[in-house]
């Protein structure tokens, strides 16, 4: 096993940036064999071609999806790592940040910071970039050859399970506090009570609709359920859906399903409530009505907005990472308001998406001092305001947030979903993976033809054993 290498996989297209990750092809899988062609934990699927909900941009082609890594695997590598210390000599005032910055955009932008923070902190900060799906595969290989980065920019979803692992140190024990951030974010960033992740901006999931089709509709801007399902079925002629989502097998539509579930009552840790169902029940009408297409349950997040930009919806559950393709648009009017909920009156609960900067767990106190002042910089109150208007997301920082709302008035109501957002770890921990990958098959299996409580039944005993 030892002589074996990774499968060759087609590279992604995407513009070339200097810095960037390189390929991964040739690692050696010894020490990952749940990566391996043929072994269960490695999922296969068709790409995405968008942002993931950490609003990091992916790009079109045929590839293996996210890898999902169990903890014990996890524990065993970080807990090696930590045990023996650093193992490779560095230069004392370089330091490196990894994130998943591939996209030209956001690599510019985040190497801006680092320029920015170096000048700031006296030393020399370097960026490497990689693939989101491949980021945490990554970041454990790194661990197994204790090389890992003083920085390392995780999805808030998969900071548990290295948490957990004993592979990250407490931000706060290193002098980074939770001033001026809201409750909601510093949980976002939180494992088991301890603040281990630093969010410099956060985004969410509104409802975005074309305004010109809804005014000559004569229609307002549904705030509830049935008013959503009345104006999606009035608002449907032709080849034009009434509404898009994403309900593809993915995170993507994980993602999207959390605030009909939340909104309405149902949460993660009793996935066969009869809340979650009638949530699930809700999209099965809008599917029954002709409201939604059926390709629905193929779609990511790109291809709804696609759909949107076309004019093939009306409507459509989105993320602000779109707003800069929605503009893109000539004669595109569009707005944005929250996602409607079971009934006036209820909050409506979307799942706070993006990265959180952590320090890993490398047996360098020096260093691990440092990577905080980094992290510190980066999250600084302007830092933040420059980085959610070039991403179109939503500063951390309250502060920040004030001054980004009077810059940014055209997204003012995802200001306000996100003010009653949630993490989706907040109440399960390292275990939202496996929930994650039973709601993709429950609702996958419901909007084809099965029942919302016998889809649902067998997702919460999946969750439960653990298979």
């Amino acid at each position: 096993m030892g002589g074996s290498t990774w499968p060759a996989t087609p590279d992604l297209p995407r513009r070339e940036t200097a810095g960037f990750a390189k390929g991964l092809d040739s690692q050696p899988v010894g020490a990952f064999p749940w990566a391996r062609p043929g072994n269960p934990l490695s999922r296969k699927g068709t790409t995405v071609t968008e942002p993931s909900p950490d609003g990091r941009i992916r790009r079109r082609s045929r590839r293996t999806r996210r890898i999902v890594v169990p903890l014990t695997v996890v524990s065993a590598i970080v807990a090696g790592t930590v045990l023996s210390g650093c193992g490779q000599q560095r230069d004392e005032d370089v330091y490196t940040v990894m994130n998943s910055s591939t996209d030209e955009s956001y690599h510019r932008w985040d190497g801006d910071t680092l320029k920015r923070c170096s000048k700031e902190l006296g030393v020399t900060i370097e960026q490497q970039s990689v693939p989101a799906a491949q980021l945490m595969t990554k970041a454990l290989r790194m661990a197994s050859s204790k090389s890992l980065p003083d920085v390392l920019q995780l999805d808030a979803s998969e900071m548990p399970t290295f948490a957990e692992a004993g592979g990250l140190i407490p931000l706060k024990d290193l002098g980074l506090t939770t001033t001026d951030i809201p409750e909601g974010i510093v949980d976002f960033g939180s494992f088991d009570g301890e603040y281990y992740g630093a969010a410099r901006t956060v985004n969410t999931l509104a409802l975005f609709y074309n305004k010109d089709t809804l005014d000559k509709a004569g229609l307002e801007v549904p705030t509830t359920w049935a008013e959503m399902q009345s104006t999606a079925k009035k608002l449907t002629q032709g080849k034009r859906y009434g509404l898009a989502l994403s309900a593809g097998g993915a995170e993507d539509g994980v993602f999207q399903f959390t605030p009909f579930m939340w909104s309405n009552g149902g949460d993660e840790t009793k996935l066969d409530s009869p809340e979650v169902a009638e949530a699930l029940d809700y999209w099965k009408a809008l599917l029954k009505d002709g409201s939604l297409s059926k390709s629905t349950v193929n779609w990511t997040q790109a291809d709804v907005n696609d759909q949107f930009m076309a004019g093939n919806a009306a409507m459509m559950i989105n993320g602000p990472w779109q707003v800069e393709t929605l503009n893109s648009k000539k004669g595109l009017n569009w707005g944005i308001a929250e996602i409607p909920v079971p009934e006036a009156g209820d909050d409506s609960v979307g799942p706070l998406g993006g990265g959180v900067l952590t320090v890993p767990n490398t047996g360098d106190t020096e260093r691990e001092k440092m990577a905080a002042k980094i992290i510190g910089c980066m999250s600084g109150e302007q830092e933040e305001i420059s980085y959610a208007i070039n991403s179109w997301m939503v500063p951390a920082n309250t502060k920040a947030a004030d001054i980004w709302r009077k810059k940014t008035p055209e997204l003012a109501a995802l200001a306000d979903q996100v003010a009653t957002a949630r993490s989706r770890t907040a109440k399960v921990g390292a275990q939202w993976s496996s929930v994650s990958l039973a709601l993709q098959s429950a609702f996958q299996s419901a909007l084809t033809g099965e029942s919302s409580e016998a889809a649902l039944k067998r997702a919460q005993q999946q969750v439960t054993s653990g298979n």
